[in-house]
């Protein structure tokens, strides 16, 4: 059939490779979905712009601005990406969302055959599809999500031992072991917002500014970046205002040293153990952040998308400026869906410092 001669389309745009909308369905480009349409008059069906479908000869696409104008053609819906419906992405989305509720809501993990079991998928495709929409394992994001529940429970409970209960454990041995590690501290001293916790610190200079790192005897706790030395140590102290500061020695301070050489040349990368401090979502948001490669930018979207929460583009952009571990947690590489620079912490045009060193050495 040739479309440009049916008077049924003749409301339909003829397009070329020209156009920038075939890329995006080259691309098979997820944010297109519902914003355009295309029929393949060589196989009489119309798809949705992600569809993974093998692309077309261009010659033979056509582009529909609607739905309605997709089924006029005639033709019938691709049952690959089902344009009528929600896309393949989306229903992997709310399904991978529906586990994470049952995790939320159990106080032991689930068994991963039962996990599998509840969302209609078997136990191996389950396993993928969870990790690469959340950046981890089930097993991975339930200890998260317990780790977050321990800070809330200790915070707001009478008791550490009210807080152990409420936070899913039955045995005050197990709690200790495991509410030690994931707080990096007693629950006594996190309860006494980090009495006595010792942290090191060391201030670096860059062609960026002054950069400040921070551990504790976990891993690294904080990289912040400013023009004032002086201001980030007052960011830092203000964060762990309980805590002992103790600045770094020579051997510390070559820890600054690989820092600052990270961002000087992108190439040397940057692998350091990391104490992360934030809620569930939080370190959802800052693993899908560590995954994206240097070089490469992505959008609040992609991100929310990629942790099963497609519709959580606010509190995706909310993890990002709450991130307390600049390069290493590369928030600096999150754009706007147009390509565009918003808002970072440590400053717009270091962001795009950033971003630029990155992209000449990818």
């Amino acid at each position: 059939m040739n479309l440009a001669h049916n008077p049924q389309n003749s409301h339909v745009t003829t397009t070329t490779e020209n156009d920038p909308r075939w890329a995006r369905i080259v691309a098979r480009d997820p944010e297109s979905d519902g914003q355009f349409w295309y029929s393949v008059s060589t196989t009489g069906i119309y798809c949705r712009p992600s569809c993974p479908s093998r692309a077309a000869h261009p010659h033979n696409v056509r582009l529909h601005d609607s739905l309605e104008q997709a089924q006029a053609t005639g033709f019938r819906a691709c049952k690959r990406c089902n344009p009528d419906g929600i896309s393949p992405g989306t229903a992997n989305s709310i399904l991978v969302a529906k586990a994470c509720r049952l995790i939320e809501q159990q106080d032991a993990l689930p068994s991963l055959s039962n996990l599998a079991q509840a969302v209609g998928l078997s136990a191996s495709h389950f396993h993928r599809l969870f990790k690469r929409e959340t950046g981890l394992t089930p097993k991975g994001y339930a200890a998260a999500h317990q780790a977050g529940r321990v800070r809330e429970e200790l915070l707001s409970s009478q008791s550490i031992t009210e807080a152990m209960y409420d936070a899913g454990f039955n045995s005050s041995g197990r709690f200790y072991e495991k509410s030690t590690g994931m707080l990096g501290m007693t629950p006594s001293q996190y309860r006494d917002g980090g009495a006595d916790e010792v942290i090191r610190f060391a201030i670096g200079q860059s062609s960026l500014g002054a950069i400040l790192v921070a551990s504790s005897a976990k891993g690294v706790v904080s990289i912040l970046l400013g023009d004032d030395p002086a201001e980030l140590l007052c960011s830092l102290q203000d964060r762990f205002s309980k805590a002992r500061l103790m600045g770094g020695d020579a051997e510390y301070e070559s820890l600054v040293a690989q820092v600052v050489g990270c961002v000087e040349a992108p190439t040397q990368g940057l692998d350091l153990p990391l104490d992360v401090r934030g809620t569930a979502f939080q370190q959802r948001v800052w693993q899908a952040l560590r995954d994206i490669p240097a070089g490469t930018t992505v959008t609040y979207s992609d991100i929310a998308r990629a942790i099963g929460a497609p519709t959580s583009m606010r509190a995706v952009a909310g993890a990002c400026a709450a991130n307390n571990i600049a390069v290493a947690i590369p928030c600096h590489r999150v754009v706007r869906h147009d390509g565009s620079l918003s808002g970072y912490r440590w400053g717009v045009e270091r962001k795009r410092a950033l971003i630029e060193r990155e992209a000449v050495v990818s």
